[in-house]
């Protein structure tokens, strides 16, 4: 059991390390491959919408073969596609290289969080459940925090190269990762596995499983807007000099792990995962109204507020607990991969809406927009939603 969780939080680790390294690397990376300085803000949203879109296809292909051939497969083979996409990332010299490379890193790391935390989950009882996801939660985003290190400490292209080598030595710490019985039970059986489309047969079913994808959108969308275009942001706001990409992901990757900790812990403490997500839910609502107010106050102001957020929105460990929870075993690892990715992938719709508002409103007024009707959407979506704390993970869809 143990080795799973350390398995699976080392997974999301490189998962997080990754997909916030290109945020980090955004500006030297794309100026590095010869985009002119005035199609940066443009084409730095295509590439990430590339890496997202990877993430949509791999979330549904992984999903669907972790519930086919096991969850312990999809580790291996996740890690591997990543680790040689984002190798090939350090070596390549034109834009559209770059995007592939997105892509293909996107499709990768699409595995990695789902079926670490489904594993996790079956294997674990279910009064350590909520600690077992937590511990997976708080290390993988400091894998944010060692980006930002070693972002600051090497060029763009050995940043990609280290994430790599990390995947590969992943890669031969799982060898001693068992299956989940659950699943070996269900293996055995005539029962349909995998079935993504199962999930659209009625509605009762796919409401929930929308439910699931959409309540954490506010947090993708502090990650994808607010905190990915803050040197924009920020000069919007008023800010004489503008925040650093790389400082304000730091900052709120550091608050984004004691809030995964705290909520963690509340939901154990408490034993109710709603009511938690609920409150922090309230207080991130709280929290960027200060920051759009405040947040041109002072570059100091910015990054405290950014730090606010992160732990405010820190409730993406009770997430991926409750979505691991919702549904049977033959079809769990399915909505466990989908709908981390999916809730990542919207984030295309978010900073498209952005892009097409910020001219019209301006960059602070779109940024209201949108965080006002992703908090909405992401309390509506909560309340669809059951309580799952301590439920029997033996049963079938």
């Amino acid at each position: 059991m143990g080795l799973a969780v350390l398995a699976a939080a080392l997974g999301y680790f490189v998962d997080a390390y990754d997909l916030i390294l290109y945020n980090i690397v955004r500006v030297q990376s794309l100026q590095g491959v010869g985009v002119p300085q005035d199609a940066l803000l443009r084409t730095g949203v295509d590439l990430l919408n590339a890496q997202l879109v990877g993430m949509l296809v791999g979330g549904v292909l992984w999903g669907v073969l972790g519930d086919r051939r096991g969850r312990r497969s999809v580790l291996f083979g996740s890690i591997f596609l990543y680790s040689a996409a984002t190798l090939a990332n350090g070596l390549i010299r034109t834009l559209p290289e770059y995007m592939l490379c997105r892509l293909l890193a996107g499709i990768g790391l699409a595995g990695e969080l789902g079926a670490g935390v489904t594993l996790v989950a079956e294997l674990l009882p279910k009064h350590l459940r909520g600690y077992g996801t937590m511990i997976v939660a708080a290390v993988g985003v400091t894998g944010v925090v060692t980006a930002s290190l070693v972002a600051g400490t090497f060029t763009w292209r050995t940043a990609y190269v280290i994430g790599g080598g990390l995947g590969v030595l992943l890669l031969f710490l799982r060898i001693g990762v068992s299956e989940s019985g659950l699943f070996a039970k269900v293996r055995q059986s005539n029962v349909s596995r995998g079935n993504f489309f199962a999930l659209f047969a009625h509605w009762s079913t796919f409401k929930k499983y929308l439910s699931v994808v959409l309540v954490a959108l506010p947090i993708w969308f502090i990650i994808g807007v607010l905190v990915t275009f803050s040197p924009e942001l920020g000069r919007d706001m008023g800010l004489a000099t503008p925040p650093q990409a790389g400082r304000a992901v730091l900052w709120y990757y550091l608050g984004l792990t004691l809030g995964d900790l705290t909520t963690g812990y509340l939901s154990q403490r408490f034993a109710n995962r709603k009511r938690v997500m609920a409150a922090f839910l309230a207080i991130t609502a709280l929290v960027a109204a200060a920051y759009f107010l405040l947040g041109g106050y002072s570059l100091d102001a910015y990054y405290i507020l950014c730090l606010a957020l992160g732990w405010s929105s820190g409730y993406w460990a009770v997430f991926i607990t409750m979505s691991a929870e919702q549904f049977g075993t033959n079809l769990r690892a399915t909505v466990a991969t989908t709908a981390p990715n999916f809730v990542r992938g919207a984030t295309v719709l978010l900073t498209l809406a952005f892009r097409q508002l910020g001219p019209r409103l301006g960059m602070r007024n779109a940024a209201v927009v949108l965080a006002a009707a992703s908090l909405l959407i992401g309390a509506l979506a909560l309340r669809q939603l059951d309580e799952t704390y301590g439920k029997d993970l033996d049963f079938l869809e």
